[in-house]
């Protein structure tokens, strides 16, 4: 068995959000850009852990970018993933995105996806189900748990009231949440052998965007606060009805 782990580089969650260009682009200077936390440390973690167990021989990540992104897929590389490809390409629009990732996956016989359950900046958690209504393959999302029997997948994943599990066959994609591995810190023995491990660029295949990004809006600012004492109760119910907002 073979996995491949969709990889993102995302901006730091300390950055400070600026645009540019009338607000319609996101402004990049002096941003530190990251290998997003639910690929690295659930995603790609758990599909080392699964390689280490026998199950499977090779673990690839793969990212969707430019040449700026090397740096956060070497990182993967240096945690532990035995190989890389970047499809050069700059993403704008997930569906282009879960094109280049799905043909690479059925080109290169890889029978399980892992992802992240989203991004820390777009939060869209769609890009697994596109990969894997691409591929015809099955999709299971905010998965916490995953285990292999053999070919057959059993994934556990979290709802309300309790938890379900579910089994199915290979291939199969699936998005990977908080409880389906432990972050690992790269070794410094893995940080020197990140330099040597294949890095594979490939050119992207024929895809459209079907959307775009027509202006980013910052949040409103906090106004201030008021504070009530605890004994003013009516207080506090005369400000809920007249001076506070549904949002």
């Amino acid at each position: 068995m073979k996995i491949l782990v969709c990889i993102s580089k995302v901006p730091d969650t300390t950055t400070k959000i600026q645009f540019t260009n009338d607000n319609k682009e996101f402004d990049t200077n002096n941003v530190q850009f990251i290998l997003n936390p639910y690929d690295e440390w659930y995603a790609l973690v758990r599909a080392l852990e699964i390689k280490e167990a026998g199950t499977a021989e090779q673990v690839t990540v793969i990212n969707v970018g430019p040449a700026e992104n090397d740096q956060v897929i070497r990182k993967a590389l240096a945690i532990g993933a035995d190989d890389a490809v970047r499809v050069n390409m700059d993403p704008k629009d997930t569906y282009a995105t879960a094109v280049q990732i799905a043909q690479y996956a059925k080109d290169n016989d890889f029978t399980l996806i892992m992802t992240g359950k989203e991004t820390i900046d777009y939060n869209g958690s769609s890009l697994g189900g596109m990969v894997a209504e691409l591929m015809d393959a099955p999709f299971i999302s905010y998965a916490s748990h995953l285990e292999m029997e053999g070919d057959t997948a059993v994934v556990t994943r979290e709802i309300e009231g309790g938890s379900e599990v579910m089994e199915t066959g290979l291939p199969l994609v699936v998005s990977a949440q908080k409880g389906m591995a432990e972050a690992r810190i790269p070794t410094m023995r893995g940080i020197m052998g990140a330099r040597t491990k294949p890095l594979n660029v490939v050119e992207p295949v024929a895809a459209s965007d079907l959307t775009a990004i027509a202006q980013y809006e910052l949040p409103p600012e906090k106004g201030d606060v008021k504070l009530i004492d605890p004994e003013n109760v009516q207080e506090l119910i005369d400000l809920l009805h007249n001076e506070a907002k549904v949002i």
